[in-house]
């Protein structure tokens, strides 16, 4: 049971509704994960959908890049819904099922492309010391160029929102679907 009640469409205020109908009927298709506690500040919610909407449709990351840099997010902050949303995802994109199994096992992946790689390594210095060095740095800038970077700042960035979200107010996965990561 999710600690923020998700609202049902009759009890909306009208800048909530507009929300809500501006993410049914665009590429999300849904009111999922962290959109039912977004809502309650709408304003907010428009802001971080929008930012999310590019970061995931319009970064100029290939979908198995930034689908990459989303697990090792969710896999951060066990965000489980955000595990069961992007790993069908990233597979689909072209990650590896043993990297994604390492992932969510929390093993260091073997990875056979030099760009993910160095994306599993920004990502996981970036976590683990709250700085990139200039070695990660100029590694992850020659596989995916300035903008690359800027982008998978971005990504990780809104994911951390997303995953946080999820966490705090205890969005849960959909009905008999079991929690993906281990604590």
């Amino acid at each position: 049971m999710p600690r923020i009640a998700p609202l049902e469409t009759a009890d909306m205020t009208a800048e909530q509704r507009q929300f809500h109908d501006n993410i049914v009927t665009g590429p999300r298709g849904g009111m999922r994960g962290p959109f039912q506690a977004w809502i309650h500040s709408p304003k907010f919610a428009d802001l971080a959908q929008r930012l999310g909407e590019y970061c995931r449709f319009n970064s100029v990351l290939e979908v198995r890049q930034s689908e990459l840099a989303i697990l090792v997010t969710a896999r951060q902050w066990t965000a489980q819904f955000e595990w069961f949303a992007h790993a069908p995802l990233a597979l689909k994109g072209g990650l590896s099922e043993g990297v994604i199994a390492d992932l969510r096992e929390r093993r260091q992946p073997t990875f056979e492309k030099a760009d993910e790689a160095a994306i599993y390594n920004f990502c996981t210095e970036l976590y683990r010391d709250s700085r990139i060095t200039d070695a990660t740095y100029a590694e992850t800038t020659a596989q995916l160029g300035e903008q690359g970077v800027v982008d998978l700042v971005g990504v990780l960035g809104y994911y951390a929102l997303v995953s946080m979200t999820l966490n705090v107010f205890e969005m849960p996965l959909p009905d008999g679907v079991e929690e993906p990561l281990a604590p």
